[in-house]
């Protein structure tokens, strides 16, 4: 990071240069990425103190923090403008006046075991000086360029030691003028209080236990009539005040809270009191990718972007067991066999832990990343099991298993009464390369195509080597055809290509558990295109079935009789589903195509626009955060649309019996 010192600071913020800086000494840092009238101020963030006051220093390391604000900046670090103390309020307190900045004795205990020389003090005070001169300077340019200005100056204290009920943020607000500005007071109030803590009750209250007295607030306020202060105290529930021990969970709640509030309240503020022409919240926030973001998403990227979890689980040995299998009368329990894994475990995951992801200063961001890591985990933990009792664990872990709503809707679509029992026709596989062809020629995709008979399914889309593979010497119905193609090419290839597109690459290698979103767009397809025959509902409704009979405790050799018996499938197709869903030692994941259709029947049911969730492996669970990014033109728009979403949103057309059966599956 630059170094300046405080005349090069002050001529920046006059010419309205964008920069991050620390001062020459270090004392304070400041970041302006955009010129706005909201600042965020953490000035008793920082606990570093010179050499040859520390020495003279009667206190102890604890000691000092126990009175300064740690993690203050953190809270609000991922707004546009930020100033930081860096210095211990120990060598100088910037939140007192020059005349009382330096502590004798401070909250019952001697400071100093030796006096500080008066040059020692001096060179405090300038630090302390130089701060306020870019204060100065700072809300005297916003002020000038957009009328008013409000500035979030956080603080924290310790509630311990106080022996009644505190409130967890408490405003000072003594010396603001309430005629001008009381409303907006009472409007910051409401937003704090809406604070979710987890089992933390989070009263919020106005001059409770501080009163907005410091020096801070006082400064500017007597300098700037136009300019809001509102001086915020955080009790330390986001840390043991006796051990200094953080809480991390409570951190990233008390960050995402702020982000919240200050982005509803500043937004408030902006657009009625100053002259910044806004629209959106989004629009108060830094648009670019700051460059930390940038060298752990390629980090991530670069680690992860070969690892195929279908195609590494997939049994090379698939149609030799089968045969075995059927020649058995059923009997013979199949012994798959997988390709070597191409990583180390252990190494792998060493990797993924060094990832610095607490860097990226956003907290939706950083939330983002942390759990597709942490899937990433789960996944690796999963191929290190390949074969194993210890896969099907993992596979919950990840996938998760169907629920008793999840089973009920499987046996609802399976009671169903038959429809379009007739065949179409057939196409080979031949036939089904050229239709696979035709359409990826459609979308302007560059794409392989392959045939083989090591895989479970019909057709499986490879993202990372953009292939898309056909399964050898299957008959392909050209009605599932149909839909096969909009579920593949329409969605799985769709959201790989709009993924290359993006300047992040977490949507190329996939969000957690983006299955579930993936698959219910991709049978969102097959239902608008009107290609789902009975079959095709029956397949979905029986993997949710043998994924519930494999986790409770079924054979394979029992699920298939199961299905073959009681549902009727051809002998050859209960034992893919089966394998499908027993492969690698329990496979979870084929629960979730109904599951995912329902998520997403049910997220367009509230009148939300699919476009943002086709820009790459994305999930329902992110799509706040993925919508503002796109809002903040961090990442791009997709670049191909699903067609027959395209022509559902122009002329809906839904088979009625569809209609009626897939309004029976959603909560």
């Amino acid at each position: 990071m630059k170094i300046l010192t405080i005349q090069q600071i002050i001529k920046n913020i006059e010419n309205e240069v964008v920069f991050e800086a620390y001062a020459e000494d270090e004392s304070f840092k400041i970041k302006i990425d955009e010129y706005i009238p909201y600042v965020c101020a953490a000035i008793h963030d920082g606990g570093q103190m010179r050499d040859d006051v520390l020495e003279k220093c009667s206190l102890s390391t604890y000691e000092r923090w126990y009175e300064e604000d740690p993690h203050t900046a953190e809270f609000v670090g991922n707004f546009p403008i930020l100033i930081q103390g860096c210095d211990s309020r120990f060598e100088y307190d910037l939140n007192r006046d020059p005349d009382n900045a330096i502590y004798e004795e401070a909250w019952g205990k001697n400071v100093w075991e030796t006096p500080l020389s008066e040059s020692q003090k001096q060179r405090s005070l300038a630090k302390h000086h130089a701060f306020y001169e870019v204060v100065e300077a700072l809300i005297q340019k916003l002020e000038s360029k957009f009328k008013k200005c409000v500035v979030y100056d956080i603080h924290s204290y310790n509630w311990k030691r106080w022996d009644r009920p505190v409130p967890v943020f408490n405003i000072g607000a003594e010396l603001v003028d309430h005629q001008k500005f009381g409303d907006y007071v009472e409007s910051w109030r409401d937003g704090l209080s809406l604070i979710e803590l987890g089992d933390i009750h989070n009263y919020t209250a106005v001059n409770d236990v501080f009163y907005g007295r410091g020096y801070l607030l006082g400064f500017i306020t007597n300098k700037f009539k136009d300019t809001l202060v509102l001086a915020t105290e955080v009790s330390k529930i986001y840390c043991d005040e006796l051990t200094g021990e953080s809480f991390p969970e409570v951190i990233n709640q008390i960050k995402e809270g702020f982000k919240t509030a200050i982005l509803n309240h500043a937004f408030e503020f902006i657009k009625n009191e100053t002259s910044y022409k806004v629209s959106k919240q989004v629009n108060i926030l830094h648009n670019e990718l700051e460059s930390d973001l940038i060298k752990i998403d390629k980090q991530l990227y670069s680690l992860v972007k070969d690892f195929e979890l279908l195609s590494v689980i997939n049994p090379i040995n698939l149609e030799f067991e089968k045969k075995k299998f059927l020649a058995s009368n059923y009997k013979y329990e199949p012994q798959f066999k997988y390709n070597p894994l191409n990583i180390d475990p252990f190494e792998f995951k060493r990797k993924l832990s060094n990832i610095k992801v607490e860097k990226i200063n956003d907290i939706s961001i950083q939330n983002m990343y942390v759990d597709t890591i942490n899937a990433y985990f789960d996944k690796v933990d999963l191929l290190a099991n390949l074969g194993t009792n210890k896969f099907l664990y993992n596979s919950l872990r990840y996938f998760g298993e169907p629920s008793k709503k999840d089973v009920d809707n499987a046996n609802f679509v399976l009671y169903c009464p038959e429809f379009r029992m007739e065949k179409e026709g057939e196409f080979n596989e031949n036939e089904v390369v050229e239709l696979f062809k035709n359409a990826t020629q459609d979308y302007g995709f560059q794409f392989d195509i392959e045939v083989s008979d090591h895989i479970a399914s019909k057709a499986l889309v490879i993202n990372s080597k953009k292939k898309v593979v056909i399964k050898k010497g299957v008959k392909f119905d050209k009605r599932f055809t149909k839909g096969l193609i909009e579920h593949e090419i329409g969605v799985h290839m769709v959201t790989t290509m709009n993924a290359l597109k993006q300047p992040l690459k977490i949507f190329s290698i996939g969000l957690p558990v983006n299955t579930l979103t993936q698959e219910g767009l991709a049978i969102l397809s097959e239902y608008y295109s009107d290609s789902i025959n009975h079959d095709r509902l029956r397949e979905l409704g029986l993997r949710v079935l043998a994924v519930n009979m494999l986790t409770s405790g079924k054979s394979f050799n029992e699920t298939f009789l199961t299905l073959m018996e009681e549902y009727k499938m051809a002998p050859e197709n209960a034992f893919y589903l089966t394998t499908r869903v027993y492969r690698g030692g329990g496979f979870t994941k084929d629960a979730l195509y109904l599951k995912g259709l329902k998520t997403i029947l049910n997220y367009i049911d509230q009148g939300k626009k699919l476009d943002n969730l086709l820009i790459g492996k994305t999930s329902v669970e992110y799509v706040d955060t993925i919508d503002e990014l796109v809002d903040r033109k961090m990442i791009n728009s997709p670049q191909y649309f699903t067609k027959i979403f395209k022509k559902h949103l122009e002329k809906p057309e839904i088979n009625p019996i569809l209609q009626y059966i897939f309004n029976g599956i959603k909560d």
